[in-house]
């Protein structure tokens, strides 16, 4: 049986008795499987059924679905939960590390005569004695080396497996018994293995290391003649405070001997011929410095022998990456080889779930943790016999039904910080944007970062919706009309290349172009969808800036070219008229456009720096950030001083709804025929009256949806051009005519 198969003896806890469809062939007794297209699923007669969660159902899951457990959306409960049973989640993590590997194996002989070799290696070096040069002493240091890091290795990934595991189970109390038994062998396990990983670990090297962090620079002396080949007394200076950072930085961070930090008196000549005078000097000048300065670390790391130790409480860091693909990043990352060291040889009790643990460590080692740049957060305190938070985590905060979309909004529950957490750790849906509803801020649409920031300042509320849980009825239709159209036109066209009465004019600008950028600038189909859920979700925000989720949450660049179009807008229509042919508008009023948003990254001319387009390549993030400034349109009709970027016109606008594109296309259509009534040049392009009269009279007909026999902003004005227009066409008609 694999290690990861979901069994009838796992506990569903209140995810039992939940409905959820599988597939069988015809028979009392036949598997299940929770995909249609499972390859064990052979016969052409398949009966698609719904029925509840339980052990009975588990049980009669083929081998291949129990890998991977019931199908279910990712950001539902039971999807939450699957994930974390299933894959590399706990049901595997219960195997692993639990015992030694039978491919990667050593036995505690191999290991301490390993440790006892790469000591003495230590102390015949640091004693200056030269090594010898066979074949058969070198090939077993390299072993020993070898063997050295993959005890460390695998003491890590150990401690991996066990801070996930009792991660999946906090977030899952109802699992605690069932793996209690699992749980207890990994960390009996691992404390195998932390007790082979001290033998390679020098405890004084430790407190050498500490001490040698604490040590303030030396004077140098730059005055020595042994240094005259680096150059002028600044050069020899500059080469000294090198040589002393160098030595510091690798002494401060293992436990390894003087004999492994030699070597940087290397770094002092470098770039100086080997054969020019002066150099053999320099060479044995930096040995002479790099001993004094080992010399004083080992008379401050003796001056604390003598010192009690001390108790610390350390907390591993939170990591600051999220993984690619769901999943723990690892508990021990970041963290250099010096405390690595400290935690293999001085932990005495450890919940690696929570990464707390208990050291008792020499007062030097202590001094150097606390310090605010350490690795570790630690505190002061401790004992053998204290326990960091016992038991599973509290009630309220275990993923169960009703937190996410797996109940009726009705039953929801308000979300916590540890229910996004399980979100993050367990479901790839973490980048997704989230519909949530509270009290202070009624329903709205935000990413998964701003929750938890609100969350962080006691915001309580509820998730209605992912963009996965959109309902299929209206999303399928939509991408099945969307994805065919984006592939029919590879080359959108651009609304100020087309003349003003083409149809197509500014429908780059529009909704439905939108939504072709997308599927166009997604490149892996199954990213399509996902993709044009999030457009979906992000269409009804009233401030875009308020998606700034930070440059580690942001959304899909191309999800940002779909709410934002790539064109400026061509105002000519709205502003005043005048005597530049050129320049001069028709007085149109704004109208629906008035308050279109225009999105900007500089709008005031007064600050420095040109105003750029969100998705202009000058931007660094390229996408909206919460600093960015909002304008509308009427904004930009307002004044002429705008200092914009010539590459992308400064500005981006919000994809025009069908209303305003259709506004838009109708009032340059009408600036478009007053152009022509207005053309007196003697080699003009013949106007047809009868023809302009017509679209008068259809453009007269425009009314704004939902304003069908009312008058709406600007209507006034709007007719009154009209009009003024049609009385000069009549008259341009009785001069033809005459």
């Amino acid at each position: 049986m694999r290690d990861r198969m979901l069994t009838a003896d796992v506990p569903l806890g209140p995810f039992e008795g939940t409905k959820i469809t599988v597939h069988s062939a015809k028979g009392k007794n036949a598997r299940l499987h929770v995909r249609r297209e499972c390859g064990q699923l052979r016969t052409p007669h398949v009966a698609t059924i719904e029925v509840p969660l339980n052990a009975d159902v588990v049980d009669r899951f083929c081998s291949g679905c129990a890998d991977w457990g019931p199908t279910s959306r990712p950001t539902s409960g039971l999807g939450i939960f699957v994930r974390a049973l299933g894959g590399s989640g706990l049901l595997h993590q219960l195997q692993a590390y639990a015992e030694p590997d039978e491919d990667v194996h050593w036995t505690q002989g191999e290991v301490q005569a390993a440790a006892e070799l790469l000591q003495s290696e230590r102390g015949a070096a640091d004693e200056g004695e030269d090594e010898e040069e066979d074949d058969g002493p070198w090939e077993a240091r390299r072993e020993a080396r070898e063997l050295q890091e993959q005890v460390l290795s695998r003491w890590r990934h150990a401690a991996q497996s066990l801070h996930r595991t009792q991660v999946a189970i906090a977030h899952f109390p109802w699992l605690t018994g069932w793996a209690e038994p699992k749980v207890s062998a990994k960390e009996r396990y691992l404390e195998t293995l932390r007790a082979q990983a001290t033998l390679f670990v020098d405890p004084a090297g430790l407190v050498v290391a500490a001490a040698a962090a604490r040590l303030e620079t030396p004077p140098l002396p730059t005055d020595d003649p042994a240094f005259a080949v680096l150059g002028k007394s600044s050069q020899i200076s500059t080469g000294l405070s090198a040589l002393w950072r160098r030595w510091q930085y690798s002494a401060e961070r293992g436990w390894e001997g003087p004999a492994s930090r030699s070597i940087n008196r290397y770094d002092l000549v470098h770039g100086i011929r080997p054969n020019k005078k002066g150099h053999a000097e320099a060479l044995e000048g930096a040995a002479r410095l790099i001993q004094s300065w080992e010399d004083e670390a080992l008379a401050a790391a003796a001056a604390t022998d003598s010192t009690p130790m001390v108790w610390v409480t350390a907390r591993l860091p939170e990591g600051t990456e999220e993984p690619s693909r769901g999943g723990l990043p690892d508990v021990l990352d970041g963290l250099d080889r010096w405390t690595l060291g400290v935690l293999v040889t001085w932990t005495v009790t450890a919940d690696w779930g929570r990464r707390t643990l208990t050291l008792r460590v020499p007062a030097l080692v202590a001094a150097r943790l606390m310090e605010p740049s350490g690795d570790l957060l630690c505190d002061p305190g401790g004992s053998d016999a204290v326990a960091t938070e016992a038991g599973p985590q509290g009630q309220p905060d275990s993923v169960r039904p009703g937190v996410f979309d797996d109940t009726p909004v009705f039953d929801r529950l308000p979300v916590t910080p540890a229910h996004l957490r399980a979100l993050r750790n367990f479901s790839y849906a973490g980048d997704q944007l989230y519909i949530v509803f509270s009290t202070s801020g009624g329903a709205e649409v935000l990413p998964l970062e701003v929750i938890e920031s609100r969350l962080a300042e006691g915001w309580l509320g509820v998730i209605v919706a992912g963009a996965s849980d959109l309902p299929e009825s209206v999303i399928s239709p939509w991408i099945k009309d969307v994805v065919p159209a984006s592939e029919a036109d590879d080359a959108p066209s651009s609304g100020q290349s087309h003349a003003r009465q083409d149809g197509h004019f500014g429908a780059d600008l529009g909704l439905a172009a939108g939504a072709q950028d997308v599927v166009r600038r997604t490149y892996r189909d199954r990213d399509k969808e996902h993709s044009l859920r999030l457009l979906a979700m992000a269409r009804g925000v009233s401030d875009l800036r308020s998606l700034d989720a930070g440059r580690s949450g942001m959304l899909p660049l191309a999800v940002w070219e779909g709410l934002l179009a790539p064109a400026s807008l061509d105002l000519s229509p709205f502003r005043r008229p005048g005597t530049d042919r050129w320049r001069s508008g028709s007085g149109l009023p704004l109208g629906v456009l008035g308050q279109a948003q225009i999105y900007a990254t500089n709008s005031d001319p007064k600050f420095e720096g040109k105003g750029h387009s969100p998705l202009c390549r000058h931007t660094r993030d390229r996408g909206l950030a919460a600093s960015d400034d909002l304008l509308t349109v009427a904004d930009l009709l307002a004044r002429d001083d705008w200092d914009w970027c010539s590459k992308c016109g400064g500005y981006a606008v919000r994809r025009l709804t069908d209303t305003q594109l259709s506004y838009y296309r109708a009032a340059h259509r009408l600036h478009d025929i007053a152009g022509q009534l207005d053309d007196e040049r003697a080699h003009r392009v013949p106007v047809d009256p009868d023809v302009l009269i017509k679209q008068l009279d259809e453009l007269a007909d425009w009314e704004p949806g939902g304003h069908e026999g009312c008058d709406w902003d600007g209507s006034w004005r709007w007719h009154e051009v009209i009009r003024d227009l049609r009385r000069r066409a009549e008259r341009k008609r009785g001069q033809t005519a005459s």
